[in-house]
């Protein structure tokens, strides 16, 4: 009867762990996620009634800094959305392989607890 009793209590201390862990709640995960477009995407005059030329930034690289140092990299998919995941902090993201002179490729974002921070960016090309 004693070993009866005892897989009983083991079968129900298992029974709840396992359900315990099953309802415990994920993790909130934090970082930043978007689209990054560039405009212009031709050069010369808009003309009225003419919409802008904005395309999206399809598969190009970036760097994520916190100060001087490269935390992470991404790359955009061919609609220009990301999704990276950081911890908390400030970063400056900024497009590899761009010359600094061409255009405006660079961009901040602050990162908190718990949260993705959504961001929709537009470079400048130095298209005129």
């Amino acid at each position: 009867m004693a070993h009866v009793y005892i897989s009983i209590v083991g079968a129900a201390a298992i029974a709840f762990s396992t359900t315990a862990v099953a309802e415990a709640p994920p993790r909130a995960a934090s970082g930043i996620e978007g689209t990054i477009v560039v405009s212009p995407a031709r050069p010369g005059p808009i003309r009225k009634g003419e919409e802008s030329s904005v395309v999206p930034v399809r598969n190009a690289q970036f760097a994520i800094k916190a100060g001087d140092a490269i935390v992470k990299t991404f790359t955009t998919d061919g609609e220009g959305r990301f999704q990276v995941a950081l911890p908390p902090g400030h970063y400056l993201i900024v497009r590899e392989g761009t010359p600094a002179r061409i255009g405006r490729w660079r961009f901040e974002a602050d990162v908190v607890t718990g949260q993705l921070t959504k961001v929709n960016w537009t470079a400048d090309s130095g298209m005129r």
